[in-house]
């Protein structure tokens, strides 16, 4: 062993909601740990979304264990109020997070895990991996052939208007993040939005309807469609990795700004996007909003199947002893992945680690503080 490596009990990797929420958790059961993230701040990952993002869920539904959403209850923050909400969430509960430290290589030695991040080594007795369902940016491998001279972003990177260049866009992928940024763009370009037709949600968004229609999606995304019930394990994964329905901006929204409807985007041609019917598009901008891919590359453990896929059970990685994953799709339900979902799975992993011998050696720092509840209207 190293012995100027820190060692460290539980070492929980990412700081958004699943981290955070496992971290409230293993404080209340006063064991030791650390939360360690790549972001300058808390709350990071929703900073740099797009300016005008509102959450789709309502307050009443984004809090984290201890600490209700101090909002509305059917209000929609704003991304940047919900980034806060985290930041003022580690802190109340003095959950002892380290920002700034990308955890590069994630591997085992002997019986203990090894934690590398640039100069900083780690062993730990136990890792929780809580980097969410999604890391990396997805965009095909033909938008290389495109022109120069189109202005490209991923959806990660798409903040305003004000990043494109004068002229038409084409924005690609039609669920919620496509749907919306074209909604945006169209009020001062011309705009198409590629891909297929996504569904919708059958109420107004906000609307006196989807208080009544609400709660029974989440009802059965929550208690229902499980690896526990027949219907989930058949349904539920197919559900959790599909587009989810349309919220906010439909279809309806989208014809009344005059956004034009086209089917896929599936080659480039001459430096142009091709689309599915063979139609080029001469435009000057592209905004991917083709989703993000699962990237475990960092982590040198056998716990994946043939397609890196992550191999559990609600978390527990039984190949890999002492080796957790939360904020997956479809971990244990359809909400494992969102806010409403990560407190449960949070909870029982917690319990898990808890259940396990302490370790013997002390970190001081690393400890959160046992949290009180706080209840905020």
């Amino acid at each position: 062993m190293n012995g100027s490596a820190e060692q460290i009990e539980t070492v929980v990797i990412g700081a958004g909601q699943a981290g955070l929420a496992v971290g409230y958790h293993l404080a209340k059961r006063s064991r030791e740990f650390a939360i360690l993230d790549g972001d300058d701040r808390i709350g990071d990952s929703w900073r740099t979304r797009w300016d005008s993002l509102r959450l789709f869920t309502p307050a009443r539904y984004n809090g984290l264990p201890g600490w209700r959403y101090p909002a509305a209850s059917w209000s929609f923050p704003t991304k940047d109020e919900m980034a806060d909400y985290l930041e003022a969430y580690a802190a109340c509960f003095e959950l002892p997070v380290r920002t700034g430290v990308k955890v590069e290589r994630l591997s085992r030695e002997g019986d203990r895990f090894v934690v590398s991040a640039g100069r900083h080594r780690i062993e730990a007795d136990r890792v929780v991996v809580a980097t969410g369902a999604h890391r990396t940016p997805h965009v095909p491998a033909f938008a290389a052939e495109l022109d120069p001279g189109i202005v490209q972003l991923h959806s990660s990177e798409y903040r305003g208007p004000s990043q494109l260049r004068e002229g038409g866009v084409l924005v690609v992928g039609a669920g919620n993040s496509g749907a919306e940024i074209a909604f945006e763009l169209a009020r001062t370009r011309t705009t198409t939005l590629a891909g297929r037709a996504v569904p919708e949600i059958p109420v107004r968004h906000g609307s006196p309807g989807a208080r009544l229609f609400l709660p029974v999606i989440r009802f059965l995304g929550h208690r229902v469609l499980t690896v526990r019930t027949p219907i989930g394990r058949k349904v539920g994964p197919r559900l959790a990795s599909g587009a989810t329905p349309l919220i906010r901006v439909k279809a309806e929204h989208l014809a009344a700004a005059g956004v034009e409807r086209a089917p896929r985007v599936v080659a480039a041609r001459n430096g142009l996007p091709v689309l599915e019917d063979g139609r080029v598009l001469d435009v000057e901008n592209v905004v991917w909003c083709t989703g993000f891919r699962q990237d475990f590359s960092w982590i040198d453990l056998p716990a994946f199947d043939e397609n890196g896929r992550p191999v559990h059970e609600r978390g527990i990685v039984r190949s890999v002893p002492g080796l957790y994953f939360v904020g997956l799709l479809f971990l244990y339900a359809v909400t494992s992945d969102i806010l409403p979902g990560v407190g449960r799975d949070a909870r029982r992993l917690a319990a898990h680690v808890a259940r396990l011998p302490a370790a013997s050696h002390g970190a001081g720092e690393a400890y959160g503080s046992a949290p009180r509840e706080m209840q905020v209207a």
